[in-house]
């Protein structure tokens, strides 16, 4: 999402430059069988863009969901889930008063393994401008920036209308900042073309469905930035991580889906 380049080192967001493998116990927070298949996946992306595929190794895990996670996943303050470390440079407040946020955009930075916690310390003080709610360094850990209310600067409007990924219909200038949260993962320089860590895909098949179940998300409203938005053909940002949320198809709860 973001270059990271400055006199041919890599700097911290430069301001930000322009800028569980078991299924759930409880029913609330099942992945059936049945909504797997009625999620609808992206096609497969063109050779042009296959190298992250090509080197994505092994695959993560869907770590299964701890007792009491929706309990955990509405609650304030710095909840932590069992399998997830999140550090949190702004607490949650009630989840009633977070903002109406009915989408997912996962994003990769074109920055440097280390640099998530400065990026986010840096979102944290300017928390409008270029950049993400949630930052996910190569060890899986996740920094939560932003407050819940906060529209930071993320996408370029869903400006994508070709359905070269995806339908593109119920995306085109809809799926904006105003609406996503967005989740940036870092490690991917100086070849953007590097998949996410299998630490960070781990983390991620435990964050997204918290987030989900938090925000009422649908399984479908998880986008990969290129899937929204016109990008570079370098690499398909964002669109390995995103396809592994939706295979999970995870359905949050009715409660979380009704607020």
């Amino acid at each position: 999402m973001l270059a990271l380049l400055a006199g041919g080192a890599p700097i911290a967001h430069s301001a930000l430059m322009k800028a569980a493998c078991a299924e759930p116990t409880r029913p609330a927070v099942r992945s059936s069988a049945a909504a797997r298949d009625k999620i609808t996946l992206p096609r497969s992306r063109p050779a042009a863009v296959g190298t992250q595929e090509a080197e994505t190794g092994d695959d993560a895990d869907a770590p299964a969901l701890p007792e009491g996670f929706r309990e955990l996943a509405g609650g304030s303050g710095e909840p932590q889930i069992p399998g997830l470390t999140i550090v949190y440079l702004h607490p949650l407040g009630s989840r009633a008063e977070a903002n109406n946020w009915r989408n997912i955009i996962v994003h990769q930075t074109e920055g440097p393994a280390g640099s998530a916690k400065s990026m986010a310390q840096a979102q944290a003080q300017n928390p409008t401008k270029r950049g993400v709610m949630l930052w996910v360094e190569t060890d899986g850990t996740v920094y939560w920036a932003t407050a819940e209310t906060a529209i930071t600067t993320h996408g370029d409007g869903a400006n994508r209308n070709d359905n070269k990924y995806i339908d593109n219909s119920k995306t085109y200038r809809n799926v904006i900042k105003t609406n996503s949260i967005g989740v940036e993962f870092v490690g991917n320089y100086p070849d953007v073309a590097k998949p996410a860590t299998r630490a960070q895909k781990q983390a991620w098949l435990v964050l997204v469905r918290f987030l989900q179940e938090r925000y009422g998300i649908a399984t479908e409203n998880v986008y990969a930035h290129n899937w929204i938005d016109f990008k570079v053909n370098r690499y398909c940002e964002g669109c390995e991580l995103a396809t592994l949320a939706r295979k999970l198809a995870f359905q949050p709860s009715k409660r979380a889906s009704g607020q």
